[in-house]
């Protein structure tokens, strides 16, 4: 960034905007929207989630910009725990790992129910979380859980365990694409000739799936190789065990329907939502909806069984919240319809369970409702 670029607050940190800058220069004037994305929530110290500052909360006032299941009602993590408690059973593996735990109310959900019985009361919970200051927030929550509970970085060559992940899709970077009638561009970002970030498109050889369309000019849309990435690595390390991905998205048919012409990228502040990530960088989140189609087919062409797929509501009742909201307080259970209704959560939240190398069983959570025929 040039010394005589002025920016505010509104454009974002910047310390941030120099790093992105700099990146874009380096890549020769243009920065794909993917690595732009990176660098915005994950830059050490910069990034949205490197902050250090309160992203999952309840209101603005409580210096968050936005609320995940967890923070909600402790009943999701504890019909969560019925269905971990189940794979731990079926598959005979005593580890349990999390990934991006944000700030912990899950894991201690999901160890306080599961340590209420003996019998499926995992020897670990180890979770992965690249943000340090999240980080530092999870070991002070979950201390009395001692060592029970540990945090790594990376995966291990090999992994057997259940392993769970509560708005992580959403979070990993995409790539944007536009359709100009003719042909489809790659969106990126560059700088303005005030020295401003910018959109500019160009050729590109990634496309959306060969089956979605027709597609009305000037559709913007997402494609998720990193998700998809990830899931396969995943796929190859676990080798007994579970997967269980909770997140908002749709199926192939639906994220690419025409009437979604402008994609689903949308950014988080403050507790409000807006579609602009080249705006107050740094200081909100920026997510995309999951294509939980390529995400099935992620897994089950690197060998692992699709369990079932189906809305977080009917995964939470096949759980037994109904039971669980019996002997609740009158607050919980109001916290706890937000769950399950389908103008709240209910809907749009989805659930996608995999079984390690092929393993397939009857999983709890997809005992009714399960959607996995329209994947």
């Amino acid at each position: 960034m040039s010394a005589s670029t002025v920016t505010t607050e509104a454009e974002g940190d910047p310390r941030l905007l120099a790093l992105v800058h700099a990146r874009i220069e380096q890549a020769g004037g243009w920065l794909p929207f993917d690595d732009f994305m990176a660098l915005a929530l994950y830059a050490p110290g910069l990034g949205y989630y490197a902050r250090g500052r309160p992203t999952f909360g309840w209101g603005p006032q409580s210096g968050s910009d936005f609320v995940t299941a967890p923070e909600l009602s402790p009943l999701f993590g504890q019909a969560l725990a019925r269905q971990v408690a189940q794979a731990l059973e079926v598959t005979q593996v005593d580890e349990v790992w999390e990934f991006g735990a944000g700030s912990g109310a899950l894991a201690e959900q999901v160890l306080d129910a599961l340590s209420l019985t003996e019998a499926n009361t995992p020897r670990s919970y180890t979770i992965v979380e690249l943000s340090a200051p999240l980080r530092e927030r999870q070991q002070a929550r979950l201390a009395r859980f001692g060592e029970r509970v540990c945090w790594v970085d990376a995966l291990p060559t090999r992994l057997r365990a259940v392993v769970l992940g509560n708005e992580v899709l959403d979070a990993m970077p995409v790539k944007l694409l536009h359709f100009d009638g003719a042909r489809w561009l790659e969106r990126g970002v560059v700088r303005d000739p005030q020295g401003r970030l910018a959109w500019a498109d160009r050729p590109t050889d990634h496309r959306p799936p060969d089956e979605a369309g027709p597609w009305v000019p000037g559709t913007l849309t997402e494609v998720h190789p990193q998700s998809e990435a990830w899931v396969r690595t995943l796929a190859a390390t676990l080798e007994a065990g579970a997967l269980f991905l909770i997140d908002y998205g749709f199926p192939d048919r639906e994220y690419h329907h025409p009437q979604r012409i402008g994609g689903t990228l949308m950014c988080h502040h403050q507790h409000r939502a807006d579609p602009d990530p080249l705006a107050q960088v740094g200081f909100k989140d920026i997510t995309a909806h999951v294509n939980f189609t390529r995400i099935a087919l992620a897994g089950q062409d690197a060998g692992m069984a699709v369990l079932g797929y189906t809305t977080q509501a009917h995964f939470l009742l096949n759980c037994g919240l109904t039971d669980l909201l019996q002997t609740a307080s009158l607050q919980q259970r109001a916290m706890a319809q937000k769950l399950i209704t389908e103008h709240e959560m209910g809907e749009i939240f989805k659930v996608i369970g995999f079984g390690a190398a092929g393993h397939e069983w009857e999983a709890l959570g997809f005992a009714r409702g399960d959607r996995s025929h329209v994947l």
